[in-house]
């Protein structure tokens, strides 16, 4: 099969390899969709691969190619998506339904190979059925918008309340339909792009905030007043929106860090002294998994998806085929800005 190979440090090529072979739980996908994930460039463009060679490619879609021997529940043709986390199913946190926390985990595209390639291997448990009005570029969402949904999940999030989303990436514009879905009152955008803020005021905030303007501070007193932000979501991953986040959230609000960071966070004694003060409640949020597996995040994205509610298509930036995968990745090489994702597919 062809398949996009990561062979060292910005070197991918798309060449011949094996097709792999299915073990009698598994089920072969050919893809036809596939994301570039913000955690696929620097293992292309740096030094974050774990191994090389290696197929990267977690946000897929497709239809069944094969199934193994002991595979009942899906069959040849069913068009398909599939959770990347490979758990071990076994330790403490497995069976306590925290499959994100296992220790002996794998994953699809990242330490084993992955989607941007004609055919993907997977557990059967894996598979998410996408439904008939769902196309394959949508399904390549679904792995995001798990993310967006389990971060508001993690953090409690509760309807009739105000809401914030500091970084408007495909994330970030997912957490923001999301948050609409489920009842916010108010919605406030930040981002540094006006695209992506203009995206995201379509896609339901109420209010959106570019902090690259002189000015911005004001415009989030007029937010925050005297009181805050009640949930705050962190997407970006950098100081700025981490300290921000403290900054505009509520007296006994909820702040969630979903946004892995790249660089050390520094706390000024003041900063901190707002978690305290504030008595704020911290969250993480990593990955998107709960019980059963692969858990409601993946089902509740496969029922909104289904009834329309949740607007993906929109969020494209540009496809490629999967053989243009270094014409993709020019557009990070030369840093070209982008208000959505990048598609790979297979026709």
């Amino acid at each position: 099969m062809k398949a996009a190979v990561l062979h060292a440090k910005n070197d991918i090529r798309y060449e011949n390899i094996d097709t792999p072979i299915i073990l009698p739980n598994e089920v072969l996908i050919e893809v036809r969709a596939t994301g570039i994930c913000g955690s696929d460039i620097p293992r292309v463009l740096g030094d974050a691969a774990h191994y090389y060679p290696i197929v990267l490619g977690h946000e897929f879609s497709g239809i069944i190619a094969d199934v193994g021997e002991q595979v009942s529940d899906v069959k040849k043709g069913d068009r398909v998506t599939a959770a990347p986390l490979l758990p071990c199913h076994e330790c403490i946190d497995c069976q306590l339904g925290h499959f994100s926390q296992c220790k002996h985990y794998k994953f699809i595209g990242s330490s084993v190979f992955g989607s941007w390639a004609q055919y993907v291997k997977v557990p059967a448990r894996n598979i998410i059925k996408l439904p008939d009005n769902v196309s394959f570029e949508e399904g390549a969402f679904f792995e995001p918008s798990t993310v967006a949904l389990h971060g508001i999940f993690n953090a409690d999030f509760r309807p009739g309340f105000d809401a914030a989303v500091l970084g408007i990436g495909t994330i970030g514009q997912l957490a923001v339909q999301w948050l609409r879905i489920l009842g916010a009152a108010h919605i406030t955008a930040f981002d540094v792009d006006e695209a992506k803020l203009a995206k995201s005021k379509d896609m339901g905030a109420d209010v959106c905030i570019n902090t690259s303007e002189e000015g911005f501070k004001d415009e989030i007193s007029k937010i925050v007043e005297d009181r805050g932000i009640d949930y705050v979501f962190e997407t970006a991953g950098v100081m700025f929106t981490q300290k921000l986040s403290l900054d505009i959230v509520a007296s006994k609000g909820t702040v969630c860090f979903i946004g892995t960071p790249t660089a050390d966070l520094i706390l000024s004694p003041p900063i901190f002294e707002k978690i305290l003060r504030k008595e704020l409640k911290l969250t993480g949020s990593w990955m998107s998994y709960s019980a059963p597996f692969p858990g409601k995040e993946w089902m509740l994205t496969a029922d909104a998806l289904m009834r329309r509610v949740l607007k993906c298509e929109t969020m494209i930036h540009k496809k490629f085929a999967l053989s243009d995968v270094n014409d993709a990745f020019d557009l990070y090489r030369k840093r070209i800005p982008m208000s959505g994702k990048v598609l790979l597919v297979n026709e």
